[in-house]
């Protein structure tokens, strides 16, 4: 990304390390991955103890905390989008 004296600071900060919009779009991908990880899966599959073994969470906490992170990397990418701000291929 291709910081301009008009990208806001919740835009530079979310993707001030990536360059391209594939990268942003890796980055918002991996994080819907890992907010989908973060449910409480074993609430949902009581007595399934291999549930419980695979995915180690049993609250809430990190299910609420990647919800937000994945919207504010979206709509920084979409911000992006609608300002020219990647770089351009080969460049």
């Amino acid at each position: 990304m291709q910081k301009t004296d008009k990208t806001p600071l919740w835009v530079f900060l979310a993707l001030s390390s990536i360059e391209t919009r594939r990268g942003a779009l890796l980055l918002i991908w991996s994080s819907i991955v890992f907010t989908l990880y973060c449910l409480p899966w074993s609430t949902f599959f009581v007595g399934n103890e291999w549930v419980a073994k695979l995915f180690l969470i049993s609250d809430w906490e990190w299910f609420a905390m990647m919800l937000p992170m994945t919207l504010w990397y979206w709509a920084s990418m979409r911000w992006v989008d609608k300002n020219g701000g990647w770089r351009v291929a080969g460049a």
